[in-house]
């Protein structure tokens, strides 16, 4: 976690806590107050709410009793089971809900020293990619005499109502809460990063070999520190908080506690005809209501199976909402599927280790093209590339990446009748290896990587990427949009993501001396065929080396043929637009590199933009005798450097 922490309305605990002690007062939070405005915008409670302190409620009250645990929440009259599936997640890893309640011991209840306490918490939050601090007081709505919205199942334990407190202040009111989403929430205790998954869409439930590919996953996740929280999507006309046959409950969030693939010993294997069992264990919300299918608290299945193996397996058979289910069964009944990967950054871990970048950056809306940054998605050809761009190299021969892109906010906007989100999505184009301005016209360029566009907080996507340089375009769906986003990009050695935010080389006093840039060429090598055959087993190891005035690039070796596709695309701005660019194939050898053959290239705007095959020649001018070999390649000019 990084040290800095930033104060929300820069109010800070100790100094605030120092002067109620001194003044032997409890604390009344000015900033979000035991009133109307911190409870609603729009719908009331059906009855009046009086605000009281937990020493109002019962005897003994505790942040904790007995530890953390996450059966400790209930929910309340909110439609917030969404907050209380994210905290239940949170309950099951300490070092996590530490970083949220920090110095616990020191905010706890001393019963031995009761002037030490001033009615004062503080909780920390991921915002926006800052760790937030925000200090609440104790005053909680109640009805008679009873929490109204999220609380513990002992009555007199205040972690799990007084988090929501703070995390409703964050949000503007309380109401503001009303229908959110876990993962958004998991992604704010932690600052993991988010991934939805439609189990219906992907066919999860039909297609084995899927949803075992799902199971491992999720496996690892869960190892790993993740948290994951699922649902069932109300289908159109059917209301949200409904029982199915099966006892699950619509648009109800549900927390998975654990996931175990057993492997079953001779007696078991025999009444359950299988050898492994992919199981998954999780928790409503409600703290009751279960599942009553296959492996359900009182079903068969557990009839086989002796208290011992129970043990081992975790289970309890109490009525507190936590029931096993088959991942197959799960994966059938269940819509929807949030998963919250904590990404291990530290050099100091047994688990993968990933490098990780992150920018701050807006959609921003101008009339003149060349500084809009609000160009909406690929569908709007005139204006897509008008959007912010970044880029970052691959540097092993394939690497995989994680993307994740993430809006403001704006459940703040609740208010004003904006909180809903804004559809984004993004574009990944593998680009020319030595691009560092940006891109005005998709031409040579390989769309590689495709989102989903979804008006939801975050979207993220996996992919295996080869070496190579990428530009990264995050969009919202419609142009002329207007709001901030952060992008976090993870790989397995450094990126180096930036943003492109140049249009074209600078002009300096030093162009004045030495010249500036005429023409922009962009080359793409697609391929080499019928090269001379240079070892015994007929193959050669080949490359290309592209010259343009005084800078050379080169491609990657491809091994063992004669027939090589490469692929490679390059970008030159050239001063001297008499000096030919020259496209050379070379055999890669331990000793000495041999020259296999050339094409020397004009590359001027009137030269056709088709792709062409081109002689190999030898040394010299474009006469040179002919050498055995073809080049494929596509060059694009132009002398208005803005234009590619």
């Amino acid at each position: 976690m990084s040290s800095s922490v930033q104060l929300f309305r820069d109010q800070k605990y100790h100094e605030l806590k120092g002067q109620c002690i001194q003044q032997r007062r409890l604390f009344e939070d000015p900033e979000f107050p035991a009133s109307d405005e911190s409870l609603f915008y729009q719908s009331p409670p059906p009855r009046k709410v009086e605000w009281k302190r937990p020493k109002d409620l019962c005897e003994d009250p505790h942040l904790f009793v007995n530890g953390i645990s996450s059966h400790d929440l209930h929910q309340g009259t909110l439609g917030n089971c969404w907050f209380v599936a994210a905290c239940s997640c949170l309950a099951l890893r300490k070092t996590l809900w530490q970083q949220v309640i920090p110095d616990f011991n020191e905010q706890e209840w001393d019963p031995k020293n009761p002037e030490k306490y001033a009615g004062i918490f503080r909780f920390r939050f991921w915002c926006f990619g800052e760790w937030t601090e925000v200090v609440v007081d104790d005053l909680l709505p109640t009805m008679d005499g009873k929490l109204i919205y999220c609380h513990s199942n002992v009555k007199n334990e205040f972690w799990s109502a007084l988090l929501e407190k703070a995390y409703a202040k964050l949000a503007g009111s309380y109401e503001a809460l009303d229908g959110g989403s876990a993962a958004d929430a998991i992604v704010d205790f932690t600052g993991a990063v988010a991934e939805s998954i439609d189990l219906v869409q992907g066919k999860y439930g039909d297609i084995i070999s899927e949803q075992m590919k799902l199971f491992e996953d999720l496996l690892k996740v869960h190892k790993r520190g993740g948290l994951i929280s699922c649902s069932i999507m109300a289908s159109s006309g059917s209301a949200n908080e409904v029982e199915t046959e099966m006892g699950l409950v619509i648009g109800h969030a549900y927390s998975v506690t654990a996931i175990r693939k057993l492997r079953l010993g001779e007696r078991l294997i025999f009444s359950f005809k299988a050898e492994k069992l992919f199981m998954i264990r999780l928790r409503n919300p409600w703290g009751k209501r279960e599942w009553n299918g296959a492996w359900s608290d009182n079903s068969e299945e557990w009839k086989k199976v002796s208290n011992s193996e129970r043990k081992s397996l975790g289970l309890t058979l109490e009525n507190d909402g936590e029931f096993w289910m088959t991942f197959e069964d799960w994966c059938k009944n269940f819509t929807d599927v949030d998963i919250c990967r904590i990404v291990n950054t530290s050099y100091f871990s047994i688990h993968k280790t990933w490098e990780k970048k992150m920018m701050h950056g807006a959609w921003a809306k101008n009339s003149e093209p060349l500084l809009n940054r609000s160009g909406g998605c690929f569908d709007n050809e005139e204006t897509f590339l008008q959007n912010p761009q970044y880029i970052f190299d691959v540097k092993k021969t394939e690497d995989k990446v994680l993307v994740s892109l993430q809006q403001e906010d704006r459940r703040k906007y609740k208010k004003e009748g904006r909180g809903d989100s804004i559809p984004i999505g993004f574009e990944i184009f593998k680009v020319e290896d030595n691009r560092s301005y940006r891109l005005h016209k998709l031409t040579v360029q390989e769309r590689v990587a495709t989102s989903l566009y979804i008006n939801t907080r975050t979207v993220f996507l996996k992919r295996i990427l080869k070496q190579g340089r990428y530009v990264l375009i995050p969009t919202t769906y419609h142009p002329g949009i207007i709001t901030k986003f952060i992008l976090r990009l993870f790989t397995d050695v450094p990126s180096q993501l930036r943003e492109l935010k140049a249009d074209k080389p600078k002009m300096t006093c030093w162009s004045l001396l030495c010249g500036y840039p005429r023409r922009v060429t962009q080359i793409k090598i697609h391929s080499a065929e019928g090269l001379q055959k240079q070892d015994r087993s007929g193959g050669a190891d080949p490359y290309v080396l592209i010259k343009c005035e005084n800078q050379n690039m080169r491609s990657p070796v491809q091994h063992d043929t004669t027939s090589a596709i490469f692929d490679t695309q390059v970008i030159f701005y050239r001063k001297n637009i008499d000096s030919p660019i020259i496209v050379q194939v070379w055999n890669s050898n331990i000793f000495c590199d041999q020259f296999l053959g050339q094409a020397v290239l004009a590359a001027s705007p009137s030269d056709p933009r088709e792709q062409q095959t081109l002689q190999l020649r030898g040394r010299g001018s474009r006469e040179a005798a002919e050498v055995p070999g073809h080049i494929t390649v596509k060059v694009f000019s132009s002398d208005d450097l803005v234009e590619l």
